[in-house]
């Protein structure tokens, strides 16, 4: 018998009666597509939606706390008020509160508590924040702090982006891997008795 005719003739395979289109992989599975195109979905979402939730979320948190900023400045003001007594001195607390008096541009005299350094003698003068009504409070927020909130809420949404994107994705892989799982289990059970029939011969 000629090499020719024989079966087991070097060579490669004859390409009769292959359909598999070219670059195709005949061993890819129908979930294997299906995960391949989810995850390109989320690596859109995740190159897309990232920086536009971060810049949104961020502009958005900028323009609140500068409405903030806005409101305050226009409510509050710095006024020099004279302290009443003698505060005592406490190593252990930087700020001690004492009563402070002041009067406003129309005449009107004001006390209140504030917070006051330590060991300041009796009717010195100390500066402090009060609003309109006369109530002491704080210094207005700072567009810095605006800035700072920004900052951070953009970074957090950018985090949440990248969290859930991540999420998913593993989700997705649960998802189609206790399918596959569940798959392989039914087909190893058809074709098990047959394969280990060959060893009791």
């Amino acid at each position: 018998m000629s090499a020719r005719g024989s079966p087991y003739a070097s060579g490669p395979p004859s390409g009769r009666g292959d359909k598999t289109p070219e670059g195709a992989n005949p061993l890819r599975r129908t979930s294997d597509r299906l995960e391949c195109w989810l995850c390109r979905v989320l690596m859109a979402v995740l190159v897309v939606g990232l920086p536009t939730a971060a810049v949104s979320a961020g502009l958005a948190s900028y323009e609140v706390s500068m409405r903030t900023v806005r409101a305050q400045a226009a409510d509050r003001h710095q006024v020099t008020a004279r302290l009443t007594a003698r505060v005592k001195n406490d190593d252990e607390l930087a700020k001690r509160p004492a009563r402070v008096r002041w009067t406003d541009a129309d005449g009107n005299v004001h006390g209140a508590t504030a917070l006051v350094k330590s060991g300041t003698p009796k009717d010195a003068t100390v500066r402090v924040w009060v609003t309109r009504d006369g109530t002491v409070t704080g210094p207005p927020v700072s567009t810095l702090n605006a800035t700072t909130s920004g900052w951070m809420v953009g970074g957090m949404a950018a985090v949440g982006v990248a969290a859930g994107s991540y999420a998913a994705r593993a989700g997705i892989r649960l998802v189609l891997d206790r399918r596959r799982y569940a798959r392989w289990d039914a087909e190893w059970d058809l074709v098990e008795p047959q394969w280990s029939a060959r060893f009791r011969r």
